[in-house]
């Protein structure tokens, strides 16, 4: 594994060569052997890592019984958040070892990450949906597609399949009705379990707040400020503070239906200019006003090249009652989203 290695796995940043775990803007606590235990997980994802395999990565030289091994693993479940008996992040093989769960992206540090090809098997027709409703998004008719399906089966990695075609397509014949049309921006959030209200927008928040970090972010930073300075003013690190003290005068008293009417006329403005996918995953954890914005942007009327694609887990939605269900009913009977049910 390659020291200067950064290892993406939403919403954790792993920074090998610097022995940090980040969420965001947060630097969580790491002891350096539970660092490494986790670093040597992630850069070996979806595979059966044995527990003598980890134990030779880890303590070359030193002999470690299991007990050490089961707390350090339990001290990285416990920073981020995981859990033994449902894992979302390292899954427990009985007396086998360990299996790293989310799909990662792997880049250096201080670059602007890129998708990398998945292997993507047995889901061609599914990819080729995706691409086919992110041309009517090119031409102008927003679209809102939500791609479903249980733990384990493929979302994300049939997202990123998706999200590579796109960044890698090839230039367009001069003679195509799309030639002038530059490839789609991407930014990309995620819903993160919570217990009791979440905060607001969180997964759309990230979503800027990474996309605006990237080059030409500067441009998004210019739009957000000019139509939508109320969500803007909820990303300090993005603006100077002075221009953080100008903002904060200019939505005092700003209201909730404020912040979405901005978000939605932010997004056809930026969209008129350049096309935009985003990507919000696990909407079965979503928050409730990250919700009504994607309805309010599912249903304004106005062209938009925009592609909003979420992802979420239909018996977490039902079990738990959530209102993404009900609203996803409503947008379909309008004809106002589409889904795509993953089996196996």
């Amino acid at each position: 594994m390659p020291s200067e290695m950064l290892i993406l796995f939403p919403p954790f940043r792993l920074d090998v060569r610097n022995e940090q775990l980040w969420r965001g803007d947060d630097l969580l606590p790491l002891r350096p052997k539970p660092f490494a235990v986790l670093a040597y997980l992630a850069a070996h994802p979806d595979r059966l890592v044995t527990a003598a395999e980890l134990r030779k990565a880890v303590w070359p030289q030193t002999y470690v019984g299991e007990g050490l091994l089961r707390m350090y693993i339990r001290e990285v479940r416990q920073v981020l958040g995981d859990e033994a008996e449902q894992p979302r992040f390292i899954e427990t093989v009985p007396r086998r070892g360990y299996r790293f769960l989310p799909d990662v992206v792997n880049t250096q540090p201080g670059s602007s990450p890129k998708i990398q090809a998945p292997n993507l098997v047995g889901r061609e027709a599914d990819l080729a949906q995706l691409h086919g409703w992110s041309l009517k998004a090119l031409r102008g008719t927003r679209q809102v597609v939500f791609v479903t399906g249980e733990p384990g089966i493929g979302k994300t990695t049939l997202v990123d399949a998706f999200l590579f075609g796109v960044q890698s397509a090839p230039p367009r014949p001069p003679n195509s009705e799309l030639a002038s049309t530059p490839a789609p921006w991407i930014a990309r959030g995620q819903c993160i379990e919570h217990y009791g209200a979440g905060e607001a927008y969180l997964p759309v928040l990230e979503a800027l707040g990474q996309f605006c970090r990237q080059p030409g972010g500067e441009h998004v930073i210019a739009f957000l400020s000019r139509y939508a300075p109320t969500w803007l003013v909820q990303m300090p690190a993005l603006v100077s503070d002075s221009e953080l003290e100008a903002l904060q005068r200019r939505v005092q008293g700003a209201t909730r239906e404020r912040m979405l009417r901005e978000m939605a006329e932010a997004v056809e403005a930026l969209t008129a200019e350049h096309p935009l996918v985003l990507v919000v995953e696990d909407l079965h954890w979503s928050d409730y006003s990250t919700l009504d914005l994607l309805a309010l942007l599912a249903q304004r009327r106005g062209p938009a090249r925009l592609f909003l694609l979420g992802t979420y887990r239909p018996a977490d939605v039902i079990r738990s009652g959530h209102r993404l269900r009900a609203m996803k009913q409503e947008l379909q009977v309008h004809g106002q989203c589409e889904e795509l049910p993953l089996g196996f």
